[in-house]
Formats: C-alpha cells, structure tokens, sequence
C-alpha cells in the first residue's frame, strides 16, 4: 500500500512542498529511513539523521530548509507528536480478515453486521450482535447475549463474555478478557479481614471459616472509541454493570474489578490495577503500576504517577505521587528529605557525642 505526499499531507492537514507525487509505503526513523520511507525528523536534532539514511520525503520541523537537506519532498506540520497519530493510522493496514472463515462457528440467532470479517475458530454465542465492518480475528469468542458496535477490531484471542454491551470503533488487542466473573467472596461469620479493616489492624475473635462465592449478576458496558491493550482483564459487576466510558484507553496487563466505573478519555498505563467499586472521573491518567484501593472516589482530571497507590478519595484535579499517594509537590519534599536522612543521622550521632562529653564534664 503506498500513497502519495499530497495525500498524506490532505490527511493530516499538513503543508507540503516538492515533489508531492512521490508515492511512500513507510515511515521510518530518519538514519533508517529508505527511500520510500517517509522520514520522520520533527525536531533539528534529527537533522543529521537525514544525512546516514535515504529518505526522499520527510515531516520536518518549522522553519526547516527541506531543499539543502537534500530532499525532494517535505511536509510541515503545527503539532508534530499529534502528526504521528495521522500517519500512522493512515499507513497502519491493521489485521487482514476477509470474509466469514469457514471454521467460524456461529450462532444462528446472532446477527452479523454488513461487511464484518471473522476470522479461523472464531465462537460467536447466541443473541450476539456485531456491527457493521467489524473485524475479529482468529480464535476469539463471544458469549451470548454481548454487542459489539461499528467498526470494532478484535485481535487475536480476546474473550468477550456474556452479558457485555460494546459501543462503536472498539479496538481489544491480544488475549483481553471482558467480562470474566469478579474477585468477590465472603464468610458465613464475620470474618478477620473485615474486623481488621474496621479496626485498622486488630482481627478479634474470628474464627477460622471457608471463603463462600458471590456470583456476578452483572455484566460490562463500555463507550465508544474505547481501547484495550494485550492481556487486559475487566470483571462483570456483582449487580450493576462494570463500566468504562466514551474514549478511554487501558495499556496492558490493566486489571478493573467488578462494578468498577471509568470515565470518559481517562488513559491507565500498563499494569493498572483498580479494585471493586473505585469510581474514577474523566480524563484521568494513571501511570505504570498504580494502584487504587476499593469504594473510592478519583476526580475528574487527576493524574497519578508511576507506581503511585491511591488508598483515599482523590479530589479533581489534583497530581499526586507515592504510596500512599500525596500531592507530587509534597512526594518531592519528603524523597528530598529521605536522600538526607544518613547525613542527618550522622549528625545528630555527633551531636549526642557532644551532649554526652558536656554532661560528664559537668
């Protein structure tokens, strides 16, 4: 698949210059880049990239001489980052699936969207609906009675379970699970967990007892423009729906348990864990590794660092960092202060030393 430098620069609502029917079928870093590449060099420091590699078109940055950097084509874009996302989808073919694979085992009450393409040993239950265009590549599995809307893409091996209700434009990649039964049990006596958790450390008199199952009864409803990365994993609701709304994306390895809500366009980076019934707002972004505890309140507009555990509500807005997570300013002050504790200590040793010696003498 190629395609030419105008039309590139028509997606991505770019200038271009030169020879603007120079066909690409790539991009590339600019050292890299060959000579239907299309070379990457936003910023000057890239510059002497362009001259190891053989790039013929690049997008460059503002105020770039294209001619003396020996191409024949250039494009100019006003936000360079956001560019990559253009060209990128634009050259992005995504998985070939054609068609209804003749190992495809589907429902006859289900109903299969004009032009959806399902690929080898896909399983669709019964009462499923797929939208239009959809595609779902091979060995995915749909439970009975789920909707996935327009233009979804599922990647190889995703499980959607019952009782799932998808919007439109859904991307799951690579072994994510929708819709598995949550993590939620209980004891016939009150247990040492509960009498430890309203105690904040004391068990009491619990005795030892066997865990009882709470069956979910709920399902997962997820927005439009959603996204999920490889090997993520969302649970049903016990009663309610678990749901995630309108432009949200998970990274890998995201983990919400049951009757969790996300809001709208919040972005949780790889090995997010969110346990049973935290409501988070929208436009939240959650780093690497964060945590947050059950039956919380994250606001709308927080953003919580790498590793960052979230144990209370977080009001909206607020950039926190840590375990347990505080306001990054104050994180910073107390790692500051923490690099000084040995220097300290071996002050204050001193300082004893020097007190003591008074104290003889006197």
């Amino acid at each position: 698949m190629t395609h030419r430098i105008s039309e590139i620069a028509a997606a991505l609502g770019a200038e271009a210059f030169g020879a603007v029917d120079l066909e690409i079928s790539g991009v590339s870093e600019p050292a890299t880049a060959g000579p239907r590449d299309l070379a990457l060099a936003m910023d000057p420091k890239y510059a002497d990239g362009l001259s190891q590699g053989k790039a013929q078109a690049a997008i460059l940055w503002q105020g770039a001489d294209w001619q003396a950097l020996g191409l024949k084509a250039a494009l100019f874009v006003p936000r360079p980052r956001y560019a990559m996302s253009g060209v990128t989808r634009l050259l992005d073919p995504g998985p070939q699936i054609v068609g209804i694979h003749p190992t495809a085992v589907i429902a006859p009450s289900a109903k299969i969207g004009a032009g959806a393409a399902i690929g080898p040993f896909v399983v669709i239950g019964d009462n499923v609906e797929i939208g239009v265009n959809a595609r779902i590549a091979s060995h995915c599995s749909i439970e009975e009675g789920s909707t996935i809307g327009d233009h979804a893409l599922l990647r190889a091996g995703v499980r959607i379970a019952a009782r799932v209700s998808i919007g439109h434009n859904f991307i799951a990649n690579h072994g994510a699970i929708v819709g598995a039964d949550g993590f939620s049990f209980v004891t016939p006596e009150k247990s040492g967990v509960e009498n430890a958790r309203e105690s904040l450390g004391n068990q009491g008199d619990a005795q030892a007892q066997s865990w009882t199952r709470i069956h979910s009864l709920g399902g997962v409803t997820i927005g439009d423009n959603v996204e999920l990365g490889a090997n993520v994993t969302i649970d049903r609701g016990t009663i309610r729906d678990t749901r995630i709304g309108n432009g949200t994306k998970l990274d890998n390895q995201v983990h919400l348990g049951h009757n969790v809500q996300v809001g709208d366009d919040c972005l949780l980076c790889g090995q997010v864990g969110i346990a049973g019934s935290t409501v988070i707002g929208n436009r939240v972004v959650m780093g690497g590794q964060c945590g947050a505890s059950d039956n919380i309140f994250i606001g709308d507009d927080v953003v919580a660092g790498g590793s960052s555990k979230l144990f209370t509500n977080v009001p909206a807005g607020r950039v926190v960092l840590g375990s347990p997570a505080v306001k990054m300013e104050i994180q910073m002050d107390m790692q500051k202060a923490l690099r000084r504790l040995p220097r300290m200590m071996q002050q204050f040793r001193e300082l004893q030393k020097t007190v003591s010696n008074i104290v003889q003498k006197d």
